[in-house]
């Protein structure tokens, strides 16, 4: 999520002050004012810095091995990073020991974070905390003629009532209109909302959590300020599934869709 975000669901959600929210999130109390005053929620973008090869590089999968062979041994017999660094200097590592220290704990702390087994966890949602938002296809007889459509499923994740709208494609204007008509069907807005890695919310999935959320998809969760959540949770997932159980028609009959919408409401 972005500092604007962040910064105007701080300040204008929750009633903090902007030197306090400025000082949470690191920038100075002018740049968080300046973003704050500006009309239209645009974040200025600078240039990424070219990062070259680190001076480890060359030895870093050497030191992988020699940590995996140690993760194996008695905790006794596992070498401290000051013998991991000396056998590097051994085969010309020219750097110091700093380096060394840094990727040995960040190495060791991945593989306790990694999963060492499956858990459940169960579900708990307070009113107002959360949303959830899902795409699914479905088909109806619109004009005659049996067409597919995209049904945009917004759900309240504590009372489960749900808000279904129908249209002809998943463009981000269909997505905002969406959120839009739920929200003032729910009479507000709740303090999170959780999607799956929709292509109109995701530019790009990265490793564990990381994501590359679209500018536009930022824009829509800026306004509305809602702290938004791609998890692939098994509640969402069954969120058009319980959607249809409910609704119970396989195919409507209408002559356009804005004829489906008002009466897609539960």
């Amino acid at each position: 999520m972005s500092t604007l975000s962040k910064l105007r669901r701080l300040v204008l959600r929750d009633g903090i002050s902007i030197r306090e929210a400025s000082n949470r999130l690191g920038i100075s109390r002018n740049t968080a004012t300046k973003w704050l005053e500006q009309p239209e929620m645009t974040e200025p973008r600078y240039p990424k810095r070219a990062s070259g090869p680190g001076i480890l590089g060359p030895y870093e999968e050497v030191l992988t091995q020699w940590l995996k062979s140690d993760s194996h041994r008695n905790k006794r017999e596992r070498r401290g990073t000051k013998a991991l660094f000396e056998g590097l200097r051994a085969l010309g590592y020219p750097g110091s020991r700093g380096p060394v220290y840094t990727f040995a704990l960040r190495w060791r702390k991945e593989q306790d974070l990694a999963a060492k087994g499956q858990g459940y966890v169960p579900m708990h949602f307070d009113m107002g905390e959360a949303f959830q938002f899902d795409w699914s296809t479905e088909y109806a007889v619109i004009g005659g003629l049996r067409r597919r459509l995209d049904l945009a499923h917004t759900k309240l994740a504590a009372s489960r009532a749900f808000v279904l709208s129908a249209y002809y494609n998943q463009a981000h204007e269909m997505l905002f209109e969406a959120h839009a008509r739920a929200f003032a069907v729910f009479g507000g807005v709740t303090k999170r909302g959780i999607y799956d890695n929709m292509k109109t919310a995701v530019d790009k999935v990265g490793d564990g959590k990381k994501r590359t959320i679209n500018a536009r998809f930022e824009t829509m969760t800026g306004h509305y300020l809602p702290m938004a959540t791609q998890k692939n949770l098994g509640r969402s997932i069954g969120t058009t599934c319980t959607t249809r159980r409910c609704t119970k028609v396989p195919a409507r009959a209408a002559s356009r869709t804005n004829r489906l919408n008002p009466s897609s409401k539960r």
